[in-house]
């Protein structure tokens, strides 16, 4: 079951049908232990389509509207080898290989909706920064009662001559206008997602391929329910939390993003999510 987000509608796509709903608040719709089976239950309710009432092409809402955004990092062995040849000449490098092998994951603080963009929006680059990339990421979505509830696919901007800089300037490598994306749905299943699921991203420049790789989520190191575990040790979320889990696609080192790039991020059984490149005004 996939829900997709449009101003104050909601339309539902199971399997070959489709549904349309008015939730009188999203965050408390969507907040909820059980949410496949309460949505499942209330589909009777729903007005039913006749068919797709949007294209692929169409902007959407990312599906945050008051929950936080997290990341993890350094969840697979790509993005290891990556933050500690960017790191090595401020002398950081090994922090993220201990990171790596630590119980405790790396965890912090992403965005807040209205920094984050849906399917169609724009991310930005940051004007102080000369090495820019997208870091694809299964997001989970977690009630506040801390079950994972849903998940969807998330743009995790970064800034790596900032992060590469010093460990310690994270925050601004990683956090700031339209540094992050979701979309293009919420998808919802009685069974998780597939642990083979692939995860694809492709960039574009003047419409020419420039880059594209792809990996299976079951390469990262640690588990979903153990980065939700540890986030939800001393935090608290009213409206539930998003949480990127780390990526494990990571461009070349000569790579970087431009102005007018189309980022397209694929992960089977949700869809994809196209955002593209601006700079911070």
């Amino acid at each position: 079951m996939k829900i997709y987000r449009k101003g104050r509608e909601a339309y539902i796509e199971d399997g070959n049908d489709w549904y349309r709903v008015v939730p009188e608040d999203w965050d408390r719709w969507i907040n909820r232990k059980g949410l496949h089976a309460a949505i499942r239950s209330e589909l009777t309710e729903s007005i039913k389509l006749i068919e797709s009432p949007f294209t692929e092409t169409e902007d959407l809402d990312a599906p945050a509207s008051g929950q936080e955004i997290w990341a993890a990092g350094v969840t697979y062995f790509r993005s290891r080898e990556a933050r500690m040849e960017e790191s090595k000449d401020a002398g950081g490098g090994s922090f993220y290989d201990k990171v790596y092998h630590a119980e405790r994951p790396e965890l912090f603080f992403k965005a807040v909706p209205y920094r984050c963009s849906g399917h169609g929006g724009e991310v930005r680059i940051r004007r102080d920064s000369n090495w820019n990339v997208p870091e694809p990421e299964l997001t989970l979505f977690m009630c506040s009662e801390g079950s994972i509830e849903g998940y969807t696919i998330g743009n995790d901007m970064s800034s790596r001559s900032i992060e590469g800089e010093n460990p310690l300037y994270l925050p601004q490598a990683k956090s700031y206008d339209k540094s992050a994306s979701l979309g293009p749905c919420l998808y919802v299943s009685s069974e998780g997602i597939d642990p083979h699921a692939l995860i694809s991203i492709r960039i574009s420049r003047h419409g020419n391929e420039v880059f594209s790789n792809s990996i299976s989520i079951d390469q990262m190191k640690r588990q979903h329910t153990e980065l939700a575990g540890f986030l939800f040790r001393e935090c608290s979320f009213p409206h539930g939390v998003f949480l990127m889990t780390g990526t494990g696609i990571v461009p070349p080192d000569h790579f970087t993003l431009d102005e007018g790039d189309v980022v397209e991020i694929t992960i089977e059984h949700i869809g994809k999510l196209r955002n593209t490149v601006k700079y911070k005004p």
